[in-house]
């Protein structure tokens, strides 16, 4: 993982002379400008930097549009300077003469020590270059970041102080903002200045829409909707008091903006009990961006290796943070089988992602789910990666009653015309996906009749269906046997 840099090591290693620096970057215009601005502020005895590209070469400079040529320009100037190269990437992999040059300049370097800053995305070097260049990575800007710009552009700009009138509309701004460039800020005000009627949330909406369009992009992770009404979950009393918790002590703003947020939690259980619906609470309660990572996506290739896939993801859920981040069945990318399959790959995921898990410095909420936990390997489940493991497991009665409610209103049913015991009873061994595909169904019997739905329509519904603990008895016996002294139960003991 490359190192990533601030103004403040910038200027040190111009200041100590270093020859020769690598920034990746997604933002040319703001890498350069990073660079110009400190320079500015604390380096006025080195001269400003100046920029060269393979279609201008450096500016008012006639015969340097070569990329060898303008490097030889720049080599020999008889003065302490910066001079910024935009596209040599693109040459010097093939040019024997560029990767010369530079090794020769790094190994006589003269008493005006000039550094030379290439600029460019993530890419491999030259082998020839590799211990001669200094790569470090440009971020996208983080809260303070986008604080400052939002704050300075808040001055000049008289729709952003309309948007945003006091502090908690600011810090929603900036939640949103998060893993963002300036650019997309920019374009985002400019959409809003075409709605006469415009507020901070159409401002929020479509920085959040962006963000979808970039995770889609990656075709590795994509943005899930986690709404307010997703936060009713019925039962999982044990999970419940164990976000009540957190939030009692460090308090629902403090953990929407990143501050004292818990590494994770790894959710296992039977499939159709709630899971993916309880992570989608999580995101919901704490107004944190949930994203989702597909693991199998990673292990296809379609985007890369299945390392450097993974690398990608938790940067951009870095650049993200805080939100939460979603690995739905994890065991599917990181199991004992992938090992024994594909060692090599298996292991080098497996090692990235749990130093990742142990150091990340960004607030990154972990939130996986698992339905054959058996699977993963032990050096995940250990105490310190997650912060709980926790097992849903079949709902009981009153959970059942809940579930009930909770659809019955989803449906706009009034629940004074049924009795949710006599449900919940009749529903002895059903998952809550099972209890809402139910009633779903009955509501659809209803309609189809033109009338009302009853209780007798939700009891048929129940009857004509074969629950998953009857048809996976073996497997449901098993996994609960795993979990007896290995997890804490999410659901309330009966």
């Amino acid at each position: 993982m490359q190192e990533r840099i601030t103004a403040n090591h910038l200027l040190r290693l111009i200041a100590a002379g270093t020859p020769l620096l690598y920034l990746a970057t997604d933002n040319e215009a703001r890498t350069e400008s990073m660079i110009t601005r400190s320079m500015e502020r604390s380096l006025k005895s080195i001269s400003m930097p100046q920029t060269w590209s393979c279609t201008n070469g450096f500016a008012n400079v006639e015969g340097t549009i070569d990329p060898l040529a303008g490097l030889r320009w720049a080599l020999s100037q008889d003065y302490r300077g910066v001079f910024i190269f935009k596209d040599l990437h693109w040459f010097w992999h093939d040019s024997p003469f560029l990767q010369r040059t530079l090794t020769d300049f790094v190994s006589q370097r003269q008493s005006h020590q000039k550094t030379l800053i290439f600029l460019g995305p993530a890419t491999s070097m030259p082998e020839m270059l590799q211990r001669h260049v200094q790569t470090f990575e440009h971020p996208l800007p983080d809260r303070v970041e986008l604080r400052s710009y939002l704050e300075n552009r808040c001055q000049r700009d008289s729709l952003l102080q309309q948007l945003a009138t006091n502090e908690d509309d600011f810090n929603h701004l900036i939640t949103a903002a998060q893993g963002l460039d300036y650019g997309n800020i920019d374009s985002a005000l400019r959409l809003c200045r075409t709605n006469k009627n415009a507020s901070i949330n159409d401002l929020t909406d479509s920085l959040f829409l962006d963000k979808k369009q970039l995770l889609r992009k990656s075709g590795i992770m994509e943005f899930v909707n986690a709404s307010p009404a997703s936060a009713q979950v019925g039962g999982m009393e044990n999970l419940k008091q164990w976000l009540e918790k957190r939030e009692k002590v460090f308090g629902c703003n403090d953990l929407a903006e990143g501050r004292n947020l818990p590494k994770g939690v790894l959710i296992m259980g039977i499939s159709g009990c709630g899971k993916s619906l309880f992570v989608k609470a999580i995101a919901a309660r704490w107004r944190l961006p949930l994203i989702r990572m597909d693991m199998a996506t990673i292990y296809e290739g379609t985007y890369g290796s299945p390392e450097s896939s993974l690398r990608q993801a938790c940067r951009t859920a870095e650049a993200l943070s805080p939100c939460v981040l979603w690995i739905d069945e994890i065991e599917a990318g990181i199991s004992n089988q992938g090992f024994k399959s594909d060692g090599g790959s298996a292991s080098r995921v497996l090692g990235y992602f749990l130093t990742w898990m142990q150091e990340k410095q960004h607030p990154v909420f972990v939130a996986a789910t698992a339905n054959a936990i058996e699977m993963l390997p032990a050096e995940i489940l250990r105490k310190g990666r997650f912060d709980e493991i926790f097992y849903v497991a079949l709902p009981a009665v009153q959970e059942r009653e809940d579930i009930f409610r909770i659809h019955l209103e989803k449906y706009g049913h009034p629940l004074d015309f049924f009795s949710l015991s006599m449900l919940a009873h009749s529903a002895k061994g059903f998952s809550g996906a099972e209890i809402e595909q139910a009633v779903a169904s009955a509501s659809f019997e209803a309609m189809a009749m033109e009338r009302p739905i009853k209780q007798q329509d939700i009891m048929e519904a129940i009857g004509r269906t074969v629950p998953l603990s009857v048809t996976m008895a073996e497997q449901i016996k098993k996994i609960e046997a795993w979990a007896f002294k290995r997890a804490v139960p999410a659901n309330q003991k009966p």
